[in-house]
């Protein structure tokens, strides 16, 4: 009976602490988990120099984190500085009046005057409409503006994120295989189960980030050129946010390219609405409609519906970061039922609901 107190005594101050070592962590949250992203992305090429270097783990992980910088973080700062430049700059064309939201829906209204009376059908107000319009434009427009100046403000705040994820990158990197050892022997699942978990987080992660990050980059870095070419104001800007909802699957960048095409053609730009919307159905969108399965759907195997939803999901959830945790979440579930399945109920047969039952004599 002592014995058995002692243990749940234990076991419960060992939640207790876990728990409070958690909520310790919540506020570093985004640096770890993308740390610890870096690390399994870059762990092959870690492991590669290794070997090539006899050895030299604190050499290897250094080297490969210089490469991580020179590839990802360094172009991810730039683009994210010049993303909140030009929010800034729309800001000021918002307020100074050379973009009137307001007037752009009157443009729509007398070119497609179709849609006023199918709204009118449907009892909504396209005032009202109009009205949302302008404030969303003032809103977003004015978010963006005081986001350049807290890019400044909060410069050492970010620096010091992220020198903690590069700092715990190397350690992920150079302890990697021991940290996976110790949880192994913590985890009361079974070391079978446990490994065939851990390659399977590892596994869905690289293809998850890889994967829309690459889809991402592309659709977005098309959206912008398309956007330059036909000199249409704010191309980066637009491309930036285009890449962003890249990560979004099936809607994606088409929620910026479309009404852009729209207003085109509603101000008597046929040409290059034409153009725009011809690309954008079947340039970008065709790269989401090809990459995205080959990338993501195929190495996380799992299904293009439950990677929407759980994209959708962890976006709702986790914010930025829910475009990995979300499908991952939804490849673990999936994992341990596929374990349970085939530990408890291993000789289970399909019933062929096409053969009749056998009668009796």
């Amino acid at each position: 009976m002592q014995a058995k107190l002692e243990q749940r005594s234990f076991l419960l101050l060992l939640i207790i602490v876990t728990l409070l070592f958690l909520y310790l962590l919540k506020p570093f949250f985004g640096a770890v988990f993308w740390a610890c992203v870096i690390g399994l992305l870059f762990h092959p090429l870690h492991e590669r120099l290794v070997k090539r270097w006899n050895g030299h783990e604190n050499i290897a992980a250094l080297a490969t984190l210089t490469v991580c910088m020179a590839l990802c973080i360094l172009p991810a700062v730039f683009v994210i500085t010049s993303f909140v430049q030009e929010g800034h700059a729309l800001y000021e064309r918002v307020q100074s009046g050379q973009l009137d939201p307001a007037a752009i829906m009157d443009k729509l209204r007398h070119s497609f005057p179709m849609v006023e009376n199918v709204l009118s059908r449907l009892n909504i107000d396209l005032e009202s409409i109009k009205s949302m319009a302008t404030d969303a434009a003032v809103t977003s427009s004015r978010f963006l503006a005081q986001n350049a100046v807290q890019l400044g403000q909060g410069t050492l705040s970010f620096f010091a994120s992220l020198a903690l994820m590069v700092y715990l990158a190397f350690f992920l990197l150079r302890d990697g295989p021991q940290l996976v050892e110790l949880l192994v022997r913590a985890l009361p699942l079974g070391d079978e189960r446990e490994y065939q978990l851990f390659g399977k987080f590892a596994e869905v992660t690289r293809a998850t980030v890889k994967g829309n990050l690459v889809v991402a980059a592309v659709q977005g870095g098309l959206g912008g050129l398309i956007f330059w070419a036909l000199g249409i104001p704010g191309a980066l800007l637009w491309g930036v946010v285009m890449m962003l909802l890249s990560l979004i699957p099936v809607v994606g960048a088409s929620l910026i390219w479309g009404p852009v095409a729209i207003y085109l053609l509603a101000i008597g730009h046929w040409t290059q609405g034409i153009i725009l919307i011809a690309f954008g159905a079947l340039v970008i969108g065709l790269v989401d409609n090809i990459l995205r399965p080959l990338l993501v759907g195929r190495d996380t195997k799992l299904p293009d519906y439950l990677v929407l939803l759980s994209t959708l999901g962890g976006f709702a959830l986790f914010g930025i970061n829910g475009f990995v945790i979300g499908p991952l979440i939804a490849a673990l579930f999936i994992a341990f039922w596929q374990i349970f399945a085939d530990e408890f109920n291993p000789t289970h047969q399909p019933v062929d609901s096409q053969s009749p039952p056998e009668q009796g004599d």
